[in-house]
Parts: structure tokens; sequence; C-alpha cells
């Protein structure tokens, strides 16, 4: 492992046990849960799907996808994380199957999946546009790309500064849809893009940054 690669493990196990705190993390409030859960059925196949949550972090995603009769595949670089994502599906009586590892570029083998999802990720990535080309290559044919992203704060999800270094990756702060449907574009068939800034009920408030979800199929 590089130092980055540890630098970036360690800050992401220490958000670990705080990290559900935030409302559209934990999603403890029932109507930001039952938000997320909406979106979630109208981006997705009809289930049961196989569906990879790149970055899968607590789970809480994972949890809304598993109760939707999905095929859950988590991948966090995080051990800390994946931990409690583990926990927090066995505590819902529900099967998921977690990974630790490089959620860029994932360690599920040859396996293909219908939908791959990844929320406020591709920030932290040092190469996101290869993390792109690798989701898409895991699609099924007709598979779909479900990326919830944005455009925020230069410091880390957590609230503290991120890791050293961290001013040279690409889209620190976050991306554009403009900018990531650019990127996207030339990888898939189709794509569109659904504003979020204005779905307070999604981040426990009302934001004034950029938030949105772009959908593509392959």
């Amino acid at each position: 492992m590089s130092d980055a690669t540890a630098a970036i493990t360690a800050y992401w196990d220490d958000a670990a046990a705080s990290f559900d705190d935030e409302p559209d993390h934990g999603l403890r409030q029932e109507h930001t849960r039952a938000a997320w859960a909406r979106l979630l059925r109208s981006w997705l196949p009809d289930a049961p799907a196989d569906v990879l949550d790149a970055g899968c972090g607590t789970g809480s995603l994972s949890l809304l996808l598993a109760e939707a009769g999905h095929r859950v595949t988590g991948v966090d670089l995080a051990p800390h994380m994946v931990e409690r994502a583990e926990a927090k599906l066995a505590a819902a009586g529900r099967a998921g199957r977690f990974l630790v590892g490089d959620a860029a570029a994932p360690p599920t083998g040859q396996g293909r999946y219908d939908a791959v999802l990844s929320r406020h990720l591709l920030w932290t990535l040092p190469d996101p546009h290869a993390a792109l080309r690798e989701w898409v290559a895991r699609l099924n044919p007709g598979g779909r790309l479900v990326l919830v992203e944005g455009r925020w704060r230069a410091t880390g999800e957590a609230g503290a500064p991120y890791v050293a270094g961290a001013e040279s990756l690409p889209w620190q702060g976050g991306v554009t849809a403009g900018d990531l449907a650019a990127a996207v574009g030339p990888l898939v068939s189709t794509l569109h893009v659904e504003p979020l800034s204005g779905e307070a009920e999604l981040w426990g408030g009302p934001v004034t940054d950029e938030r949105y979800a772009l959908i593509a199929r392959t």
C-alpha cells in the first residue's frame, strides 16, 4: 500500500465512528431514509438486480438496496467502514456482500452488475476518469451507472481537512454536473442529470451548493 493510500484509508477509518451522524449518511430520520429509498427505486432496475455500491461507506444505501430486493455488493477502502456496513445489514436481517478494496477498481473478479451506484466518491479519487471507465466495464449490457455527486466545500466529507496532497486531486471539492456529464457521455449510450439541491429532505435541511444525480445506461 502506498503512503497516499495508507493516509486515505486512515482518514476514512477515523471518520467511520461518526460518519452516520450526518443526516444523509446515517439516514436515521425516517423522512430522509424514505426520500433516498424513493430515488433509488426510480434510478435502478426492477429488483432483484445485481448492484455494486462503489465506496459504500457504512452501508446505508446498501441497506436500502437490500431492502428493495437487490443483491448488493459493497466495496470500500476503509476496513472500519466495511465493518459497520456488515453490521448494519446483519442487524436489519438483510444479506449483502462487502469487500475491503479500492472502489475505483473493485476487487470483484469477473463479476458483472446490472447497476453500479456511487455517492460522493469521485472527488476523493486520483484518477476519476479511470474509475468511470472501470465501472462502466463492470456493467451488463443495458446496465445503469448511477452517480450522486456535487460541487461543495474543499474539505473532507467528515468536515475536517482532507489528506495531505488532496489539493492536487482532479475533482477536489466535487465536480459540476456539466463536467461529469462530459466525462461519462462517451462511455454510455444515454444519460440524464437530476438536480438534487432543492431536495432538502435528502440532506437533513436546505443546501446551497450543487448536488445532483447522473443516471446513465450502457
